[in-house]
């Protein structure tokens, strides 16, 4: 039995809860939130029995095996590193942190006290995206040497999933007062990783440039400030020399929630497609490189996030993508940030 305790109870809770609840052996036994109103119809809804209005609290009851963090990305620190000093296993919404340092100190604390850690990258659910690494990882396509990512949303252009000048979901992320490290932050992470777990590869340079565009009369709605970046485009060299770009907006028109990956090497190439919540796997193999001729890969369906972390608890599964992976895309983000303002030097990780 595992008893699970959801801190943060704003929209991606519900995720959490549904996940975690389906799970046999699971219970969710408690849930954390300074916002009393929220917290109480979080509970009533998902049936849980206790609440609590600060992580403190929870761990003076105590009566739980693991944390999901849900929280806003810049609480991820300060709620994340008392329940590993108590030696309770976690799983961290991403990005781990928002600055390199504090996401260094959460994966060194995790390390220490020996618990089950893991960030929720999501896109490692994806079917294609498992595929095509066990292929790379097994020399199907040679050496990398060159590669091509983006990261697609347009709720910037259209209304599909809310007014983003209304509702607050959407505003905070646009808002750097309001915690919001923009596109980049956003979901940046989620490409970098897709792109360089896929090759099985660092990155061990990055030049970026970020743009933030005209959204509103004054730059502002109400209390938010809308300053964080829209749009995001980098240049990563990898640890074997190749050359890739990636690129991350809220303004690609057309495309909902959509992921891209070419990658090529020396012996083939391969693309990957997250569009509609259905994931694609192509492959050119070194017989097809004349006529260039591409071939369809069957992928078979992986565990979630919430699967794999009570396997990695019970010690049925590793423990991945673990807080050093978390706190190694955060290095990437901030120098991605840092060149962008010295005007995109590029800068070694």
């Amino acid at each position: 039995m595992a008893r699970l305790l959801i801190v943060g109870t704003g929209s991606m809770a519900a995720h959490h809860a549904k996940g975690f609840s389906a799970l046999p052996g699971v219970t969710l036994v408690g849930g954390v939130d300074a916002r009393a109103e929220p917290l109480a119809a979080f509970c009533e809804k998902w049936s849980i029995p206790n609440s609590f209005a600060s992580v403190e609290a929870a761990l003076e009851w105590g009566d739980f095996d693991a944390v999901t963090n849900v929280t806003p990305d810049a609480a991820h620190f300060s709620t994340t590193m008392p329940f590993l000093a108590a030696g309770k296993h976690v799983l961290c919404e991403k990005p781990l942190a928002t600055a390199a340092a504090d996401a260094d100190a959460m994966a060194a604390a995790a390390r220490k006290a020996g618990v089950v850690n893991m960030v929720n990258l999501s896109y490692r659910n994806v079917p294609a995206l498992q595929q095509a690494a066990a292929l790379v990882r097994a020399g199907e396509i040679g050496e990398i040497r060159h590669f091509e990512a983006s990261y697609l949303q347009s709720w910037l252009t259209q209304d599909a999933w809310g007014a983003w000048d209304k509702e607050s979901q959407w505003l905070w992320r646009l808002s750097t007062a309001h915690g919001s490290k923009g596109v980049l932050g956003d979901v940046g992470i989620h490409i970098l990783d897709f792109a360089t777990f896929i090759a099985g590869l660092e990155a061990t340079e990055v030049s970026c440039r970020l743009a933030t565009f005209d959204k509103a009369a004054g730059g502002r709605i109400g209390d938010y400030v809308l300053d964080a970046n829209d749009s995001a485009t980098m240049q990563i060299v990898l640890s074997n020399g190749a050359l890739g770009t990636v690129a991350a907006t809220r303004f690609a028109s057309g495309h909902h929630n959509d992921l891209k990956l070419r990658l090529y090497g020396t012996k083939g190439g391969l693309e990957v497609q997250f569009e509609r919540n259905t994931s694609r796997l192509r492959i050119c193999r070194t017989a097809d490189l004349v006529s260039a001729e591409w071939h369809e890969v069957d992928c078979p369906e992986v565990p979630n996030i919430y699967t794999r972390f009570i396997a990695a608890i019970r010690g049925e599964g590793p423990a991945e993508p673990s807080f050093d992976r978390g706190a190694a895309l955060q290095h990437l983000l901030d120098l991605a940030e840092q060149s962008a303002a010295r005007k995109s030097l590029s800068l070694a990780v």
